[in-house]
């Protein structure tokens, strides 16, 4: 029989129906007198037959004429929402939700990926990483990969069967590892686990970046040392490809034991409790939306939920993402910063590959090059550089003489970065580590975030510095005194006032760039009684870093302008 999921204001309402010929208004009325019953005043309806409603699909929030046949507008588990009232009422607020709603299904379900990326645990990029967030792969184990996966597992499970005392599978966390917990309640402990952990807070992550974290935690656990179960896995891997995900919060992680809190959220939802969001669904309860694809909420064995919320996924999967966005910027600054100096009739003497090889840092000799590349030559001569080429100009100033050592720093920055976030993207970060091949386990620290923390707030601070310089390079190209070009960039100065405060916007990112930029992860604070006594703040380090790197963008573009 087909059945349809309603949401009404604060509840989830399954709704049968027997006869798809029948209308919308029809299942509007049958979910109101499901919704009444569980309220004590009637949820405020009177009389469900007089009550006007607003009815939408939740996925892309398209509204439905009641007077239309089920049959005719709906599918089999689609979910719609039943807003009380008058549409006009709900007009604005629907638009300001479509356009966001809009946005994440462009961003997440533009196209249907119909490419696998097999995960080893082994090989995973950053670039890959980031692909996988906006949807252009699914993803599938290598056999190798489950192999590895079975034989911890195995292990496992002997360790259970033998009453072992074993931290994180036979015994509490934290505080409590000196506590046994009886073999009847280790499911229990390993849902509870999940549950309280759950305590993020603030906005959730965005789609492309729930599906990035989802991706790597599946990768990390297909190392085959976290000892959790195929079944698990499999089950973890069909969420990914569906594009069910889970309401994780972007605050609560102090990067080390891991990224406990965010990574609990990610786990609650596959368990089938708290929000989940998909394509078909939008913001759902996470049962709801996983049963709408088919799929059923994973059941935890003993270790599986410390496997799941131990590691480092969420300061790695953001820093994947900001160190991608400043290698495009990086290029994209050489090039803004060139055009900035033929407008400015510079001399390319400063570029001389000689000058760089005396002082060989590959980040330098590399934006040499680039300039030498886009500027005058024999090659490509410029019309600019012919028309003040014996002008007694000797020297340019540093903002544009010293890019290739001011921007070269940053290329080596953002190039030594990469390397420690895709050796982290391929690390297994939980505790403690199951070796199958040795036949036991051992407590370590490899949850520790201090490597992706102090590669991050580096990122942040070499980044920063692209937007600092070309703040600099704005100020020289409106203001007439240092530039043979006019005022602000414009003709009629007075009647129009140019890129007078674009400039005043860009010395306004800059500036928050500098608070910015202060390292987080130089903090530490105990927690956990003193049993976590040390951690990396790395979580903060990997969000303001994109937002440094965010402000780097647009102080380009304004250049670019």
């Amino acid at each position: 029989m087909p059945r349809f999921t309603v949401h009404i204001r604060d509840e989830w309402l399954a709704v049968p129906c027997r006869d798809t010929t029948n209308t919308i208004r029809w299942l509007g009325h049958e979910a109101l007198k499901r919704y009444i019953k569980n309220k004590p005043d009637n949820g405020g309806i009177t009389a469900v037959k007089d009550t006007r409603f607003v009815v939408r699909r939740c996925q892309g929030l398209g509204l439905l004429d009641a007077d239309d046949t089920i049959e005719d507008v709906l599918e089999d588990n689609d979910f719609v929402e039943l807003e009380p009232g008058d549409v006009r009422v709900h007009f604005t607020h629907f638009l300001l939700q479509f356009s966001n709603v809009l946005y994440c299904q462009l961003l997440c379900n533009t196209h249907l990926p119909v490419q696998y990326l097999s995960l080893d645990g082994c090989s995973l990029t950053s670039t890959d990483l980031v692909n996988l967030g906006r949807g252009l792969y699914k993803m599938k184990l290598t056999p190798e990969a489950e192999k590895r996966v079975v034989q911890a597992r195995d292990l496992l499970d002997t360790i259970v069967k033998e009453n072992k005392v074993v931290y994180g599978i036979t015994t509490g966390f934290g505080k409590f590892a000196r506590t046994v917990i009886p073999v009847s309640k280790l499911k229990e402990l390993q849902e509870n686990l999940v549950r309280s952990h759950s305590a993020g807070v603030g906005n959730p992550l965005s789609p492309e970046r729930t599906r990035m974290l989802l991706a790597l935690r599946i990768n990390v656990l297909a190392k085959g040392y976290s000892g959790i179960s195929l079944e698990t896995l499999h089950a973890m891997i069909q969420a990914f490809n569906a594009s069910c995900l889970s309401f994780v919060p972007e605050k609560g992680t102090v990067g080390a034991s891991g990224d406990l809190a965010p990574l609990s959220h990610l786990a609650l939802g596959l368990m089938g409790e708290g929000k989940m969001w998909s394509p078909k669904s939008g913001w759902a309860d996470a049962k709801y939306v996983l049963e709408a694809h088919g799929l059923k909420p994973i059941s935890l064995r003993p270790k599986e939920g410390l496997a799941l919320i131990n590691g480092t996924q969420m300061i790695t999967s953001l820093g994947a993402e900001a160190v991608e966005r400043a290698q495009a910027i990086a290029r994209q600054a050489d090039i803004i910063a060139a055009l900035t100096l033929e407008v400015q009739k510079g001399t390319t003497k400063a570029f001389d590959s000689d000058i760089h090889r005396l002082r060989p840092h590959p980040g330098q000799i590399e934006v040499a090059l680039r300039f030498r590349s886009l500027l005058d030559s024999d090659h490509h001569p410029s019309q600019i550089a012919e028309s003040h080429r014996f002008c007694d100009r000797v020297q340019d100033a540093y903002t544009m003489r010293c890019c290739p050592q001011v921007h070269g720093i940053a290329n080596d920055t953002i190039q030594f970065v990469q390397n420690i976030i895709n050796t982290e993207i391929n690390s297994a970060t939980d505790n403690p580590m199951v070796f199958a091949e040795r036949g036991e386990t051992i407590s370590g620290g490899n949850f520790h975030g201090e490597y992706p923390a102090k590669a991050l707030d580096f990122l942040a601070i070499a980044v920063h510095e692209l937007a600092s310089i070309s703040e600099r390079r704005i100020e020289r190209l409106c203001n007439p005194s240092l530039s043979e070009l006019p005022a602000f960039l414009v003709n009629e100065g007075g009647l129009n006032s140019g890129f007078m405060i674009a400039h005043c916007t860009a010395a306004a990112l800059v500036s928050e760039n500098k608070v910015l930029c202060h390292p987080s992860s130089v903090d530490s604070l105990s927690t956990s009684a003193a049993t976590e006594d040390h951690v990396s703040m790395g979580g903060w380090a990997a969000r303001k870093a994109l937002r440094v790197i965010e402000h780097v963008e647009q102080v380009s573009y304004i250049v670019a302008c």
